[in-house]
């Protein structure tokens, strides 16, 4: 099974990666090789809901942008929850984990936000 999902991941990868790039502020091209895998990572699991760009509104109102998260928490402290199962107080958000490289690479998109 552990397979299957990192082919559906690697088929989501390739999909986003003929995404247009002008959804980002910055280009990939600026980014670090992680922050890039972040970025997919954010296109194929968060951005049906959340902001993942530096200007614009989440699609859905109560989900927060990307760009904002470190106000409201200490990315490192996301880190744990990202690894156990991020887990919401709204219900129309699903639980998910990441595996240990996936954080990392999360965090590192996170951070070229701000």
């Amino acid at each position: 099974m552990a397979s299957l999902g990192r082919f559906s991941f690697m088929i989501a990868a390739a999909a986003s990666l003929m995404l247009p790039s002008d959804c980002l502020a910055q280009s990939s091209g600026t980014l670090s090789p992680s922050a890039q895998r972040g970025v997919v990572l954010a296109r194929t699991y968060c951005a049906r809901c959340h902001s993942i760009d530096k200007v614009s509104p989440s699609p859905i109102t109560i989900a927060p942008a990307f760009r904002d998260l470190h106000k409201l928490y200490p990315l490192e402290r996301l880190e744990e929850a990202l690894a156990e199962g991020l887990v919401t107080g709204h219900p129309t958000m699903p639980e998910f984990r990441f595996a240990p490289d996936q954080i990392g690479d999360f965090l590192n998109f996170l951070k070229s936000l701000d």
